[in-house]
């Protein structure tokens, strides 16, 4: 049932709802002069304890690494120490904007790895005055940084170079650790996440889902083989990029086949109909659309909601703007309407997947994170809101639901075991004890020091 156009009134209300995260981030900021800080996890019971955690007594750790680097991940905190590594050139819904203007992103990642999944993370933004560096300078930078780590998220590394790094890291056989791109795989596995929950809540098989997405980026691009790995065909899917959509045929995908061997890949696989033209045309009778494109309101327009299956499902994932604003999309007929945003209803958001994700392939010692890791994670999501009873505000969790975090590092970490990439091997019950208490001393230590005011309330 087509929802009632809001008056401009209600509208203006959303909106200014909308800009408050904006006006707060600007002053909070410089106020709190960054998110992160370093504080020891051991004990400095005198000025003696220096004895053992420095010279003379550290000598003695340092050689059984030295026989045995393996020790590394349990005598240093490289077991729960992941890098965050960026250029600045595809910072979200800004664009190409460099590594200090990236870094409060970095720092915000680093926040939720910590207090959402218990993970140490630093954020790394790299690159020279005026100079970006090239996928081989971040290769290189990152296979540097491998002995004190135990793993690295890549964010907001603009395309191809992302696909370059990626896949050459993934593929090194002297890289014995996961790399993860979550503008990639944490997009995909919280959106199939939500389009099982979505699908489960309209009583829709994931088989038989005609889906239309608009950009070939990163984001869509893997989210829509993960979506194959979860069930749906490829061949049931649409994709549009700016010029319209892609087809086996078009010149310009042809010609940059090497350029973008992803898009040319799955411009031979989607689209099965043989559609061509605009958006608009793709979104005709699909039951799911999801966007991934330009952070501005209007980018999806409500005529071509208007013309999507009945029970449809919008998820507008560009932030800070979505595609579309979801009372649009709900007054042109959508039944579910996702967005990146926590202040809207079914955020569709990666921070609802990696802090756990890491979590569990940490807890295992896992080498790699592979794309069925990523399809347990998308389950474990949707689960979460499966269990409690969808409604159409509600097909995927937020972010306070505690439980999800250990329910998807358990899910994960389980997968990499079955998988044989995991180096530790536990049952599921010891894994989610593990995963549980990280995350709940996680966030008993920052309540700490809110409440013995180390960290000052805001202003």
């Amino acid at each position: 049932m087509t929802e009632k156009e809001l008056t401009q009134e209600e509208i203006d209300q959303l909106l200014a709802k909308a800009n408050k995260p904006a006006e707060d981030a600007v002053r909070l900021h410089p106020f709190y002069q960054g998110k992160m800080q370093t504080v020891p996890k051991c004990s400095v019971w005198g000025f003696d304890a220096f004895a053992v955690w420095y010279t003379p007594g550290v000598a003695k750790a340092c050689r059984a690494i030295a026989d045995n680097p393996a020790e590394s991940f349990r005598m240093t905190n490289r077991a729960n120490t992941i890098a965050v590594v960026s250029d600045g050139t595809r910072v979200l819904g800004l664009g190409d904007i460099g590594p200090e203007a990236g870094q409060p992103v970095m720092e915000g990642k680093a926040l939720l790895f910590k207090y959402l999944g218990g993970v140490d993370a630093f954020a790394l933004s790299i690159g020279e005055p005026d100079k970006r560096p090239t996928a081989e300078e971040i290769i290189k930078f990152v296979k540097l940084l491998q002995p004190s780590v135990g793993g690295i998220n890549l964010e907001d590394i603009s395309k191809p170079k992302c696909y370059t790094v990626l896949e050459t890291l993934r593929n090194d056989p002297e890289i014995t650790i996961p790399i993860w791109h979550d503008d990639a795989q944490g997009t995909a596995s919280v959106v199939t996440g939500g389009v099982i929950g979505a699908a489960h809540h309209v009583g829709k098989s994931l088989d038989q889902l005609k889906i239309a997405m608009l950009g070939v980026g990163s984001a869509n691009t893997r989210t829509a083989y993960v979506l194959e790995a979860t069930g749906v065909p490829l061949k049931n899917i649409t994709m549009a990029d700016s010029k319209g959509i892609i087809t086996k045929d078009r010149p310009d995908i042809i010609e940059q086949k090497d350029y973008d061997m992803f898009k040319y890949d799955l411009a031979q696989k989607t689209n099965e109909e043989g559609l061509s033209g605009d958006f608009g045309v793709a979104t005709e009778g699909a039951d799911v659309l999801i966007s991934a494109s330009k952070s501005a309101p209007n980018v999806v327009k409500k005529e071509w909601v208007s013309k999507m299956a009945s029970d449809s499902i919008v998820y507008a994932n560009a932030n800070p703007i979505p595609e579309i604003w979801p009372w649009d999309a709900k007054a042109a007929g959508a039944r579910v309407v996702g967005t990146g945003r926590s202040d809207f209803d079914n955020q569709i958001n990666n921070s609802l997947g990696f802090p756990g994700i890491f979590r569990g392939t940490l807890d295992v010692n896992a080498t790699t994170i592979t794309d069925e890791m990523c399809v347990a994670a998308a389950h474990a999501i949707a689960d979460i809101a499966i269990q409690k009873g969808t409604t159409d505000k509600y097909v995927i969790p937020t972010m306070d639901e505690w439980e999800l975090y250990p329910s998807v590092a358990t899910k994960v970490g389980m997968k990499a075991i079955e998988q044989g990439v995991a180096r530790n091997i536990m049952e599921e019950d010891e894994l989610h004890k593990i995963a549980s208490e990280k995350i709940k001393y996680a966030r008993d230590l920052t309540q700490s020091l809110m409440d013995n005011k180390f960290i000052a309330p805001p202003i």
